[in-house]
């Protein structure tokens, strides 16, 4: 008896300090509810709060994010609800968050070059971007952060510089790094493509262009690209086999991205022109797996039209041309069975699957 007894008030105990704790997490988040960034309303345009900013005489903070991005939704639960970053932000940034996978963020995206998350840009009251930079942090350094990047205009001043016809190599060179530090990858490739203009077969030998083709050449058309890629020798001999082997191939494979576009009402398209260009080229420059390459454009296309009956057809050509592994196999199957209902496919993707098992 005394043992329950025991029991009883030490579990009343530990009820009460549940209590208590709880109580003074709700005070402390009553303390901090409402003083953090002041965001505008879920759905506000773009050019709303671009408008809002000129009006007031703000600058504009936009928060570019994605729904499954982790270090996105640690600035929005730990450090854009504390005071001093509202204190600081509210009274020079018309904020706003905008799901760069969804409604508007989908071309902005794309106009903005995002490609990482989160992405935090800044926005004069035209609307003209002066300055950017990428990732969580704490509350401090996201000030200081914010501090420099939306009073250092030296980006803009380079792209009106280099907009105004300014091709000078060492500014170029520096522009560059900007461009880089920004993550503005098409605009990385259009200056590498200046910088390398007329020198696809000898830029190999300067380092420092060597060091530009590595590091910001994206695009497969490009004459110094298609040099690399049917005469290697030189720039192997410049940075190494691997490393030239391994950036080959990330353009090859990356290219087709560009080709799947989706507007803000979601409507997608495929760039069938340019696709068919980009396989030529491959089959003049020998690129072993084109094939496989061809395939995975296609199927990514089907997958984002719900194209279910191409995407079976593009899988059954996958399974029988190019002998996917088993993890790529299973990955390309996940689809089918998440989104599409026509039970006449989804058990032709699980036969495919059946047979990989039986084969094993």
């Amino acid at each position: 008896m005394e043992s329950i007894s025991l029991y009883t008030i030490m579990k009343q105990k530990l009820t009460t300090l549940l209590f208590a704790l709880l109580a003074v997490c709700l005070s402390l988040q009553a303390q901090t509810e409402g003083k953090g960034i002041a965001f505008e309303p879920e759905g506000t345009l773009f050019k709303n709060a671009v408008a809002k900013a000129k009006q007031t005489g703000k600058l504009v903070f936009l928060d570019c994010y994605t729904s499954w991005c982790g270090p996105c939704k640690m600035m929005t639960n730990t450090v854009f609800p504390q005071e001093k970053v509202g204190a600081y932000m509210n009274p020079r940034f018309v904020s706003i968050k905008i799901n760069m996978e969804e409604g508007e963020g989908v071309e902005l995206a794309k106009r903005l070059q995002i490609s990482a998350y989160p992405t935090f840009v800044f926005f004069n009251g035209n609307g003209e971007e002066i300055g950017r930079f990428l990732g969580g942090c704490q509350a401090e350094e996201f000030i200081d952060r914010v501090e420099k990047a939306s009073t250092d205009n030296a980006s803009a001043e380079m792209d009106k510089r280099f907009a105004d016809g300014e091709r000078d190599p060492e500014f170029l060179m520096q522009y560059l790094q900007t461009l880089s530090s920004a993550y503005k990858r098409e605009q990385c490739n259009e200056v590498a493509e200046i910088l390398l203009e007329g020198k696809a077969e000898t830029f190999a030998a300067d380092k420092k262009l060597a060091d530009v083709f590595m590091r910001h050449i994206t695009n497969p058309f490009c004459p110094a690209f298609v040099y690399t890629a049917q005469h290697p020798e030189a720039l192997i001999a410049q940075v190494g086999e691997t490393p030239v082997r391994m950036k080959l191939r990330s353009v090859w494979s990356s290219y087709p991205r560009q080709l799947v576009t989706e507007d803000a009402a979601g409507n997608v398209t495929l760039d069938e022109e340019n696709m068919n260009r980009w396989l030529k080229l491959m089959e003049e420059c020998g690129v072993d797996n084109r094939e496989e390459l061809r395939l995975d454009a296609l199927l990514n296309y089907s997958e984002k039209k719900a194209y279910w009956t191409a995407y079976a057809g593009y899988l059954r050509e996958l399974v029988t041309n190019v002998d996917p592994t088993d993890l790529e196999l299973c990955r390309r199957c996940t689809p089918v069975a998440k989104e599409c209902k026509d039970e006449a496919i989804r058990k032709e993707t699980a036969d495919l699957l059946q047979q990989r098992l039986d084969d094993l």
